[in-house]
């Protein structure tokens, strides 16, 4: 069975006048709303979006989360960018750490080291008041 578009489209062409009179006479009628309506249903559809955003990035963080003996397995150390597209990582796998070179489609092995245990960064005690957090900042930055 083979359609002819050219004469389809002349019958939908021949029944354009006799709908006309119908479209014509067809009134579109709006309905009036107040403002504070439509500005609460604005703001109610906006927080049923946000709701759902969230439900779904919390769904996903779950359902992505390694489970079983493969959760302590491996971890990210560090990473630092060195290029546009390129990072060095440093991932833990038991107790031992390897240095990784990650661009787009490739990753490569550049180390491997036993675990080190880093040095705490530790901070002396923030100051309760303003004047003696701005004191500690000054005499830290002076001390550089």
């Amino acid at each position: 069975m083979k359609l002819d578009l050219p004469s389809m489209r002349t019958h939908y062409l021949a029944a354009l006048p006799l709908m006309l009179p119908a479209l014509a006479g067809a009134e579109t009628t709006v309905p009036s709303q107040s403002l504070g309506g439509s500005i609460a249903q604005l703001i109610f559809g906006l927080a049923i979006v946000l709701v759902l955003m969230f439900a779904t990035l919390w769904l996903l963080k779950r359902l992505s989360a390694p489970r079983g003996n493969a959760a302590g397995l491996m971890r990210v150390v560090a990473g630092t960018a060195v290029g546009a597209r390129e990072r060095v990582v440093v991932v833990e796998v038991g107790s031992t750490w390897l240095v990784l070179g990650v661009a787009p489609g490739r990753v490569s092995a550049l180390a491997e080291m036993p675990r080190v245990t880093l040095p705490s960064q530790s901070d002396p005690p923030p100051a309760k008041d303003f004047a003696g957090r701005l004191k500690t900042l000054l005499n830290h930055r002076h001390a550089d």
